[in-house]
């Protein structure tokens, strides 16, 4: 089925290009809705996906989502993982099969951790260099993998700070402690309360109008606002502490979606025109925008975090004008629609 959309809100910037797949042409108004994946498959080449909300809720792989992704790499399509996730590229490629998925059959893994680690390590890295000192906001410790990993990425280049006093730079890494320096079960760490799981910022606050009126940057390590877990309920996420900060006034530099950068490490990776190349997502703001944004087509997966907003059950499809209400409230048109990441 083939859908006429409303135009994106705001109105998009007059394109510099006639190419309609440049990555400065407007968002094509038409979406087209089908009742499985295998709609879609033959279209592309290769596919960009995401990972909660599309492949697996954090603890096990979604209805068909590990099927789908074996009948993807049978049929020889290639395929590379584009997450915010603030782990490491590697670590998020290692956990794939007790998730329920072959590594072997992708190309590799983007993540916003990734990123994010380098452009610390690139700015307050270097030899001889004293590590800069950062408000942490993370994981709770134990977590696989630790939240140590992360500050392994910025490559020396930073510890955590004992307080906002004696801090370089603030670092939204997760959403469930402020934690001090030392290593996993020694360090400090002071909850946020019930952030993550309503949003509630009263905790977090008063840390941040203090960042700011230091002058402290932000570096986010995952720019999610929010997230599906496992109970089906949603989580709050570090790219709201971000959004906050911003909101003060604060400098705030994002990494992963939907920032064009990350989409364009993953085409390199697949290593065919983005004309053959589609991404998987369930996210309207990062997922279908920053697809809009590099001039490639995108799957929306409408079972995943919209889902209770487009008032679907769990792999049905939504209806044509929940649809195009989403669409025109969130400024952003998929190419595709689809209840799941599965072939049935």
């Amino acid at each position: 089925m083939v859908f006429l959309a409303p135009p994106p809100m705001p109105p998009p910037a007059a394109p510099s290009s006639e190419d309609p797949m440049s990555p400065d042409a407007p968002p094509s108004s038409t979406f087209e809705v089908h009742p499985s994946f295998s709609e879609v498959v033959d279209r592309y080449d290769g596919f960009i996906l995401d990972q909660f909300g599309v492949m697996h809720n954090g603890a096990h792989a979604l209805e068909g989502a590990a099927d789908c992704v074996s009948a993807l790499s049978k049929a020889g399509k290639k395929l590379v993982i584009l997450s915010n996730s603030s782990s490491a590229s590697a670590a998020t490629v290692r956990k794939l099969p007790k998730l329920g998925f072959d590594p072997e059959m992708f190309s590799g893994a983007i993540t916003s951790g990734e990123e994010a680690g380098r452009h610390i390590a690139e700015t307050y890295g270097g030899e001889g260099k004293k590590a800069a000192k950062a408000v942490w906001f993370t994981w709770k410790a134990p977590k696989v993998p630790s939240p140590m990993d992360f500050l392994d990425l910025c490559g020396g280049g930073v510890v955590a700070a004992e307080s906002v006093e004696d801090a370089d730079l603030v670092i939204a890494h997760g959403a469930e402690v402020l934690r001090g320096p030392g290593e996993d079960g020694e360090a400090e760490e002071t909850s946020l309360g019930t952030f993550g799981d309503d949003g509630d910022m009263s905790v977090i606050d008063p840390v941040l109008r203090r960042c700011k009126e230091r002058g402290l940057p932000l570096v986010c390590a995952n720019p999610d606002f929010v997230m599906v877990k496992p109970d089906g309920t949603q989580g709050h996420m570090p790219g709201k502490i971000a959004q906050r900060y911003e909101e003060m006034g604060g400098e705030v530099h994002y990494f992963g979606k939907p920032h064009v950068p990350h989409f364009e490490a993953c085409l390199s990776l697949l290593g065919l025109d983005r004309t053959r190349v589609a991404h998987v997502g369930d996210s309207l703001h990062h997922d279908v925008q920053g697809a809009n944004d590099t001039g490639i087509d995108s799957v929306f997966v409408a079972g995943g975090i919209h889902r209770e907003e487009l008032g679907a059950a769990l792999g049905e499809v939504p209806e044509e004008g929940k649809l195009r209400e989403a669409f025109e409230k969130h400024g952003q048109t998929p190419t595709h629609v689809v209840p799941m990441l599965r072939m049935d």
